[in-house]
């Protein structure tokens, strides 16, 4: 009985040191783990929270999405205030809006300015006809 009393003893021991070796070879890997520093974008909050605080107007819509083409005349793209603007214009400005949102020829679906509305399509559409 001493035996068994003694091998149960050794055995709990053992089990016992084995766990604390592993709690702490588990903190140690935990430790090794962690990150050593952070990143820091400087402005990152404000940058964040630039997005549009409401409709965009013609021109703020053309200088970001339709420039490229329509300030280039890219893929036969009628430039701002060009008179082929207006074979366009004679179809009415309710075509001109669905050919803006739904794509046309080499044009995209609403350009380049999927976040679009349809109401800022419209004032850049009308942006880039005026005068013409």
């Amino acid at each position: 009985m001493k035996k068994l009393t003694l091998a149960l003893a050794l055995i709990t021991s053992a089990a016992l040191v084995n766990a604390v070796a592993q709690e702490a070879d588990n903190d140690a890997l935990k430790k090794r783990l962690e990150p050593v520093g952070q990143v820091y974008l400087a402005g990152a909050e404000a940058a964040a929270d630039t997005g549009p605080k409401g409709p965009r107007s013609g021109e703020q819509v053309y200088q970001g999405a339709c420039f490229a083409c329509h300030g280039t005349g890219a893929l036969d793209a009628p430039k701002k205030g060009d008179a082929a603007w207006k074979p366009r214009l004679a179809q009415g400005m309710d075509v001109l809006l669905k050919h803006a949102v739904d794509g046309i020829r080499s044009m995209p679906p609403r350009g380049t300015c999927g976040d679009c509305s349809d109401e800022e399509l419209a004032a850049a559409i009308k942006f880039m006809t005026d005068g013409v």
